[in-house]
């Protein structure tokens, strides 16, 4: 896991509140992800994310920001195939080690969710398993400008719906953007990369390390206490 990348996400401001505009927060004071990288590991992407991570007792939170010349999509459904478009996707699974089976949250420019259970065991497309009828019990916005060429997703995933344990201080995870213009080609850009030609995302081995930084020091300083 030395050569994955490693991201320490903090704890959100204890005045974020569940009723309130997601895109009202001051999400600068969560550490930013970027550039995002193109998915054979080639340089960074042309059509730049910026992604920030969060978290509380509840949930984790998500934004993503994307540069975007051309934002477009034609789903309206939950679950309808918006990979086929553009969008933004996180791939996120409890524990340290590889991942055999995960969970797949996308959100297009147009707020279109998709979410899945997928069992992953060899990193083979013939063996790969996606359960579309689970629902996460999740939250999610999305806000297109596109007279300024950029849209924003923003993700609220209740820790219940991902594990029944005590909550891990690491997750493997990845973040992904498809970018599609219509006259010109696709770009499909990550946090960590698959290293991949053509571009494929489901590549648990490459998910990166999510670590719960407050989670961490107060079980430190507990475990001290007890000492």
């Amino acid at each position: 896991m030395d050569t994955l990348p490693h991201y320490h996400v903090v704890r959100v401001p204890p005045e974020w509140s569940t009723g309130d505009d997601p895109f009202a927060w001051d999400w600068t004071q969560m550490p930013a992800i970027m550039p995002f990288v193109l998915a054979d590991g080639s340089g960074p992407a042309t059509q730049q994310t910026m992604a920030r991570l969060g978290y509380d007792s509840d949930c984790l939170y998500v934004r993503f920001d994307c540069e975007d010349c051309d934002i477009w999509g034609t789903y309206r459904e939950r679950d309808e195939p918006i990979y086929n478009e553009e969008v933004v996707e996180l791939f996120i699974s409890p524990g340290s080690e590889t991942p055999v089976a995960y969970f797949e949250f996308e959100i297009s420019p147009n707020g279109v969710f998709f979410d899945a259970r997928i069992g992953n065991p060899h990193e083979d497309r013939a063996t790969l398993r996606v359960d579309l009828a689970w629902n996460a019990d999740a939250r999610w916005w999305a806000r297109r400008e596109d007279a300024a060429g950029r849209w924003t997703a923003i993700l609220a995933l209740p820790w219940r719906c991902l594990t029944s344990e005590p909550l891990p201080l690491v997750w493997r995870a990845n973040l992904f953007r498809i970018e599609r213009p219509r006259d010109g080609e696709p770009e499909f850009s990550c946090w960590s990369p698959t290293f991949t030609t053509p571009a494929d995302f489901h590549k648990p081995s490459r998910f990166g390390c999510l670590m719960l930084a407050e989670e961490c020091r107060e079980r430190i300083r507990n475990a001290a206490i007890e000492e």
